[in-house]
């Protein structure tokens, strides 16, 4: 049996400790807020924090969150959950909207330790996250709506 911290929540898991956390996650702990896409940590829909970090839970074995905390989308901090989803909906980011908790899970994980981050930070922080509908300068002019939202919080 492995002891899970799922968004600030304890949780089980009895099963192979090398299945990816996405699947622990979505098929044992009903959180589906990360989505499948490669399969491979290559296009970012399945983004989950792991300490902090941005992680691919696609690819990333439960066993290796055992001691740490797992976060989605839902267990994001108040004031970064609502100003990402804030800027997303004034910049018009999501289309199809597939990738659009890992692009945020992204978004976080930067502007939670810089919330004031250059464009080519925010390049940076976002390789890696692919979005099939190309709305990627719509999502950097919402990292840094939300940026400047946490930004102005915290002074």
């Amino acid at each position: 049996m492995l002891k899970l911290n799922v968004n600030g929540k304890p949780a089980n898991f009895d099963g192979d400790p090398d299945t990816p956390i996405l699947w622990v996650l979505r098929d044992h702990l009903d959180v589906t807020s990360p989505k499948f896409g490669c399969g491979m940590a290559l296009c970012g829909a399945c983004t989950v924090h792991l300490d902090g970090s941005p992680i691919r839970s696609c690819s990333t074995p439960v066993s290796a969150a055992v001691g740490k905390k797992i976060t989605t989308i839902e267990g994001l901090p108040a004031g970064v959950g609502k100003a990402l989803q804030d800027a997303w909906i004034a910049e018009e980011v999501p289309q199809c909207g597939y990738c659009q908790t890992g692009q945020m899970m992204s978004a976080a994980a930067l502007i939670t330790k810089n919330a004031k981050p250059s464009e080519a930070e925010i390049v940076a922080a976002m390789d890696g996250n692919i979005c099939r509908c190309g709305t990627y300068s719509r999502i950097q002019k919402a990292v840094v709506r939300a940026g400047k939202s946490v930004a102005g919080a915290k002074a």
